[in-house]
């Protein structure tokens, strides 16, 4: 706390790149980030709640994200944060690590300049098990913290959906990658994984129990829950409501469709999840920001390719539509 002239303690301001983003930005509002007991909490130690998006794979992709449509994002939709999912395989990393480095960076610029956090996703999927890139992880990731690791709106998803792999072998893998994104950005909020496609366990038959009787051994760390509303019914909307209680979580992806993506739309189950969010301060990240032909992806097929329209509804499926307004 700094002094005023009447010899009152007033608020510090916000330092780093949060004293240069734009006013009335989450950025400017909140600051720096950390984990707080088991929530996520700004600069000034109030919890936070981000609400988002999530851009699909840049190999993919990339051309839906523009000026416009960040603009879009940030102004019009009202988002806190973006997504940027770095496939690793599947044409992603892999294929050429330099350049899916370099769009990641300049996306994080882009969604800097606008006062928005970004999730650093590294989107491990097939195979399932995050140790079989742990190399490329740390090279990405010293790559990236070199490029960001002094700006205040950065956090770091090490493992996106591991699956077919333990618990313990997941949790080996974090211990062994958060220590290279702590050594070029100290501070940031590191979103670890959950076994089993990041759902806890359940949808290989555990439960976070295991992760509170075997945490990660680092600080400032949050657990990772993936669902989609049309598959993920009761049992797993009970399972975040009982972790919530004991671990510090993020909902890093989230679709109101199927677990693919695609399909009906359940809005009544995914209204569900984000009263349930919002009462606890869990912040959540939509799949995805795209043209996609499927009903996940936010914006109707043809758009991206087009330039818009990237602001208002006539250019959203049903699905972007009903996301857009509860960030409003």
């Amino acid at each position: 706390m700094a002094g005023d002239d009447t010899g009152q303690s007033v608020p510090e301001a916000p330092s780093g790149a949060a004293a240069a983003a734009p006013a009335a930005s989450p950025l400017a509002e909140h600051g720096a980030l950390e984990v707080c007991g088991i929530r996520l909490c700004g600069e000034d130690g109030q919890e936070v709640q981000l609400r988002g998006m999530s851009s699909h794979g840049t190999q993919w992709f990339e051309h839906c994200l523009t000026d416009g449509s960040l603009d879009a994002l940030a102004d019009d939709w009202g988002a806190d944060v973006l997504r940027v999912s770095t496939y690793v395989q599947e044409g992603g990393y892999e294929t050429d690590p330099e350049r899916f480095t370099d769009i990641a960076s300049r996306v994080i610029d882009q969604a800097t300049e606008r006062g928005m956090y970004v999730v650093v996703d590294w989107h491990q999927l097939s195979p399932g098990d995050p140790n079989a890139n742990t190399e490329r992880a740390k090279k990405f990731f010293t790559d990236i913290t070199d490029r960001h690791g002094d700006q205040d709106n950065i956090l770091y998803e090490i493992a996106n959906e591991p699956n077919g792999v333990s618990w313990s072998s997941i949790k080996s893998y974090a211990e062994e990658v958060i220590p290279v994104v702590r050594a070029g950005d100290p501070d940031a909020v590191v979103l670890v994984g959950t076994r089993a496609w990041s759902s806890f366990g359940l949808s290989e038959g555990s439960d976070e129990q295991e992760i509170v009787n075997n945490p990660v051994d680092a600080d400032n760390i949050m657990y990772v829950f993936h669902f989609y509303a049309a598959s993920h019914g009761d049992y797993y909307l009970n399972a975040l409501d009982r972790a919530s209680d004991r671990l510090p979580v993020f909902v890093t992806e989230f679709g109101t469709q199927d677990y693919s993506g695609e399909g009906a739309n359940d809005f009544t189950m995914s209204q569900r999840y984000l009263d349930l969010m919002a009462e606890k301060n869990i912040s959540w990240i939509n799949w995805n920001f795209s043209d996609d032909w499927r009903s996940g992806a936010v914006f109707n097929v043809g758009v991206c390719a087009a330039g818009g329209p990237w602001a208002g509804t006539s250019g959203l499926k049903e699905a972007g539509v009903w996301i857009r307004d509860r960030m409003n």
